[in-house]
């Protein structure tokens, strides 16, 4: 694998000038808003307002993700099952070889406020086809289940990119907890929403995508106002650069000549390996149970899982206010890498000597309420010593295609697993095995990442 450029060197570990004020004392000068939000993460003078307008866009677009997840389970385990969930999950992974060089090339011709833009729009107008269709009767499980997993994980990753784009390295560790309270807030609350829409208002599946589409659009006009406030107050050198495009480096080509980031791609495909495959047991189980209750599947299915994503981000959200920013204050970025991965080893392993469903669903519950809060913060805070273009591109390649990678090695196990009828028990032990790999994955970033903080070059390959 090439050696990366020494300009290219000094790229990844410069962080973006930023125009919000750093390392300001903390103390009684702070307003009371700056105080309140300091019981969550050190929010110090001068970042709270763009930090809740970032916290409120983000509460958004989770909160309209988790409205469709359980619509997107209901639609593809109802039409079809838990078996071509985890194969649709290739067809993911293959569409986005084609959307990240595209991507690229787009992010390469406007600036980071048009990028931002088209790229919402264009998925609120997609779920209005999707709504169009649905009520016309239209099978459309599988086509839904692709898109959702590619819409997540770009909308995410894009959001995140712009707050690395506009925090410091040192700001970030301290501000991008208490955003991440706005990820866990949405996520408990969109899913806590679905099952009153269903039973109360007697609202459908489809009528939940037009909801979402506009939730969106909310959540962008949010973004918008903070990457206006920052170009408002930056440096003038710095607003100048927030204007531009980014560089012609495409994403993929980014990841290979760097080592930082190539280890953060493997630990993705790892950590969505291991999640994966456990949410194919889940749902392997709940397939099961519908149709010995009867009646309506996809309302039985969409109630489990409104319930289930609740208690995920309910105690996800006690998890990001109250543990995460001080787990990394406690032991760092680089030490809270480990946490979920441990988690993991002793929920896998509990579930392959008592393979019972209540014991599946709380497993899950704890690693991905982990996952969603203490991981996800973890793995956002990792691009803040990086350059832009590694921020939107090669995160970008990172978070869609590495994790829909492991949705399709995923779905190889699935499908190597079942036809060899290993069961329950066996793909336990599996993800055990997985989940061991993926700490010594860990390991290659703690490594990494602490030569990036005390700037040692960085070894060739």
């Amino acid at each position: 694998m090439g050696a990366i450029s020494e300009s290219m060197k000094d790229a990844t570990r410069i962080p973006p000038k930023s125009s919000l004020p750093d390392n300001l004392p903390a103390g009684n000068s702070k307003p009371w808003s700056e105080r309140l939000l300091s019981v969550f993460s050190d929010v110090r003078a001068g970042e709270s307002a763009s930090a809740l307008l970032l916290l409120f866009a983000v509460f958004l677009l989770l909160g309209a993700y988790y409205l469709l997840k359980p619509v997107r389970e209901a639609l593809i385990l109802s039409e079809n099952g838990a078996e071509v969930k985890s194969y649709s999950a290739a067809g993911q992974a293959l569409l986005l070889l084609c959307i990240i060089p595209l991507y690229g090339w787009v992010a390469s011709k406007v600036n980071r406020a048009r990028l931002l833009t088209g790229l919402t729009v264009f998925f609120a107008m997609n779920l209005a086809i999707f709504w169009f269709l649905g009520v016309r009767g239209f099978r459309e499980g599988v086509i839904f289940y692709i898109w959702l997993g590619i819409f997540n994980v770009f909308m995410v990753s894009q959001f995140w990119a712009f707050a690395n784009d506009i925090y410091t390295e040192e700001q970030g560790k301290r501000v991008f907890p208490l955003i991440g309270v706005g990820m866990s807030v949405g996520a408990w609350a969109g899913a806590s929403m679905v099952s009153p829409m269903i039973e109360k208002f007697h609202l459908s599946p489809y009528a939940l995508m037009l909801i979402a589409a506009g939730i969106l659009l909310v959540s962008l006009s949010l973004i918008l106002t903070v990457n206006a406030r920052e170009i408002r107050l930056a440096p003038a050198e710095a607003a100048q650069s927030f204007l531009k495009p980014l560089g012609k480096e495409g994403g993929f080509q980014l990841i290979l000549r760097d080592k930082y980031l190539f280890w953060i791609a493997v630990l993705i495909v790892l950590l969505n390996l291991v999640n994966t495959t456990g949410e194919y047991i889940l749902g392997k189980l709940v397939k099961e149970l519908a149709v010995q209750a009867g009646g309506n599947s996809k309302v039985f299915i969409s109630e489990f899982y409104g319930h289930f994503y609740s208690a995920v981000n309910l105690l996800g959200l006690m998890l990001q206010a109250f543990a995460t920013s001080r787990i990394i204050r406690t032991i760092g970025v680089r030490g809270a890498l480990f946490v979920l991965p441990l988690l993991a080893l002793v929920s896998y392993s509990t579930l392959a000597l008592v393979p019972l469903l209540v014991v599946v669903r709380w497993t899950k519950i704890l690693e991905n309420s982990t996952d969603y809060s203490i991981m996800n913060t973890v793995r956002h805070a990792l691009w803040l010593p990086t350059s832009r273009e590694a921020k939107y591109k090669a995160k970008a390649a990172i978070d869609t295609f590495c994790m829909r990678g492991g949705d399709v090695l995923q779905a190889g196990v699935v499908f190597v697993g079942s036809s060899a009828g290993i069961g329950i028990t066996g793909f336990s032990w599996l993800n055990v095995t997985m989940t061991v790999i993926w700490l010594l994955a860990a390991g290659r970033i703690y490594s990494e990442h602490r030569k990036l903080e005390i700037g040692k070059p960085v070894p060739r390959r």
